[in-house]
């Protein structure tokens, strides 16, 4: 199918599901059902919760409606009729008061007639495979304050093989969850009670988050860049000076009063960047300046698109600003775009889909810089031969962007490096350097995350690994498993030889050594040394690699040098 083809289809679905649940339970009142873009929903609301038994009782009446090859027509009313039809029907009356003109679009299928501006298949009769897939709270048109929806989900596909081989993605989809691995692996919790969206990192998540972060750092002291570290609040006429409070109050939190100022979290780096910029006048030799930093921000984004390390109200931007010439631009971009390339093939992604996100309807400064801002990034990726597509209005409103999205072991996408050109944010600051000439001139300013934020990058990576991290990126990279007691001596002797090197721990459990290799399995330990009276005899270390098996008998010389090479360390 495609993408039209497509939408008709689970648009279609959707409406044959809200049928359903209206034959079967009368008195429920209707949401919105739109297609998506896997699937489809339904969102109802009920007082009581819909269970398994329930959902399976409305899969039954899905296939009659099929069976029953209904026609699916258009009908259009005038306002008044429209009222008269959705009399008991309080959420789309709501949505009917918000249509402009004095006629509303139905579509009728059977005694089932849905608020709606389609697109829609002929016939119920059409859709032949489907599957409804979960249940989950919502808020009616996504406002907490409203009342709590419950979302059906579902899938269906023309071709029955289509449909198997979906729900096994889906399988595989939930087996990789960062959410269930975070917990079972002990990465890291969420605590809703004591804030929302909010993350708290245990000691195994912390040594993945400082790994990344090391390497992070080092490899962008290498590329040229600086440190540095600004704080988490500013009085809030930094953000009405940046354009922030008009163009993104929505999504930041509510200001700090105090009797002498008003204070507001920051929900980006680049204006404290430009402070520290502007602490001295600049010189053209100085340019490029290249700046990072690890910025935690803060953003009011709503309960319910909240979602793990994926989506949080607090995280930590890789975050970068480049003050250039505007003839080093392109060149800067390019630079960039091969950082990006180089981390990324670092973490295990060769995959991805590049976009470069146009001049947005609402916007700051003058549509020629906005032209001249564009040119240097598509110029950039076209330098490099990337294949790109162009993303209409999608810009953020001080300048155009490269979003970049990598494609997972699932072949999910997944939002991460951002590149973005803004001559505007340096007016508004009146940021200057002095040109070779004695002048004053404007800089551009180059804005860029490689990882978007570390939370949601290790979101990713979790589900990319299904929580078996590379060796060098494991928390714990080798467990040593005594098969007795007996044995612990010659343990502690071992794990203190390769301690400097590797990231060890010693079991010390009074286990069978069949539960410890179980246990040291489902945690996803990389290596285990089992030791026991040969080994200790010969001086030697038996290795057992995860989801491998045994792969042989090492002395611990031996065993550090193949594992160095195995991790990229000199």
């Amino acid at each position: 199918m495609d993408k039209n083809e497509q939408e008709k289809y689970w648009h279609t679905s959707s409406h044959i599901l809200a049928h359903a649940v209206q034959r079967l339970f009368p008195d429920i009142k209707l949401g919105t059902g739109p297609a998506i873009e896997k699937g489809f929903y339904y969102d109802f609301y009920r007082k009581n919760p819909f269970t398994p038994e329930d959902l399976k009782l409305i899969e039954k009446a899905m296939s009659s409606i099929i069976k029953e090859n209904l026609s699916v027509e258009p009908v259009k009313k005038n306002k008044e009729e429209a009222r008269a039809i959705l009399k008991d029907e309080p959420f789309k009356l709501e949505i009917l008061e918000a249509l402009e003109g004095e006629q509303a679009i139905f579509y009728k299928q059977g005694n089932f007639i849905d608020l709606c501006q389609g697109p829609h298949l002929s016939s119920t009769g059409q859709v032949k495979h489907f599957k409804l897939l979960s249940v989950a709270a919502s808020y009616w048109r996504g406002d907490e304050k409203r009342e709590s929806m419950q979302r059906i989900y579902g899938i269906s596909f023309p071709e029955k093989q289509e449909l198997e081989e979906y729900l096994k993605f889906i399988e595989e989809a939930k087996e990789r969850d960062h959410r269930t691995l975070g917990t079972k692996l002990d990465l890291f919790s969420m605590h809703p009670e004591f804030g929302s969206g909010l993350i708290y990192w245990h000691p195994k998540g912390s040594i993945i988050r400082k790994l990344v972060e090391d390497f992070w750092k080092e490899i962008h002291l290498k590329n040229g860049y600086e440190l540095v570290y600004t704080p988490h609040i500013a009085d809030i006429a930094l953000w009405d000076k940046s354009g922030h409070t008009g163009f993104y109050k929505e999504n930041m939190f509510a200001p700090m009063v105090t009797e002498a100022k008003t204070f507001q979290l920051k929900p980006m780096n680049c204006p404290f960047h430009i402070l520290i910029y502007n602490n001295r006048l600049r010189s053209y030799r100085e340019l490029p300046i290249r700046w990072a930093e690890l910025g935690t921000v803060y953003r009011y984004e709503k309960q319910g698109v909240l979602h793990g390390l994926l989506r949080v109200r607090g995280f930590t931007q890789d975050d970068a600003h480049i003050f250039c010439t505007e003839e080093q631009a392109e060149e800067e971009v390019i630079k960039v775009l091969d950082l990006v390339c180089f981390f990324l093939k670092k973490f295990g992604f060769a995959d991805y889909r590049i976009c470069l996100s146009t001049r947005p309807e609402k916007f700051v400064g003058t549509p020629e810089n906005w032209q001249k801002a564009t040119t240097a990034l598509e110029n950039a990726l076209k330098g490099r031969n990337m294949n790109y597509e162009i993303d209409p209005g999608e810009g953020v409103f001080y300048g155009p962007k490269i979003d970049i999205k990598v494609k997972d072991c699932l072949n999910r996408e997944w939002q991460c490096s951002t590149i973005q050109v803004d001559f505007n944010i340096p007016e508004r600051f009146d940021v200057k350097y002095t040109g070779n000439e004695g002048d004053f001139k404007t800089p551009i300013l180059i804005h860029r995350a490689i990882f978007g934020s570390i939370e949601r990058f290790l979101g990713i990576l979790i589900e990319h690994y299904k929580g078996s991290f590379p060796f060098w990126l494991a928390p714990e990279q080798l467990r040593i498993l005594p098969i007795s007691d007996r044995h612990m001596p010659y343990a502690e002797k071992t794990a203190k030889d390769i301690e400097p090197h590797f990231r060890v721990q010693v079991d010390r459990r009074n286990e069978k050594i069949n539960r410890k290799i179980r246990d040291a399995e489902e945690e996803k330990v990389p290596y285990m040394l089992i030791l026991g009276d040969k080994e200790e005899a010969g001086g030697t270390l038996s290795l057992r690699k995860h989801k491998t098996g045994m792969v042989g008998t090492f002395s611990a010389e031996k065993l550090i040098k193949m594992l160095r090479e195995e991790s990229g360390q000199p």
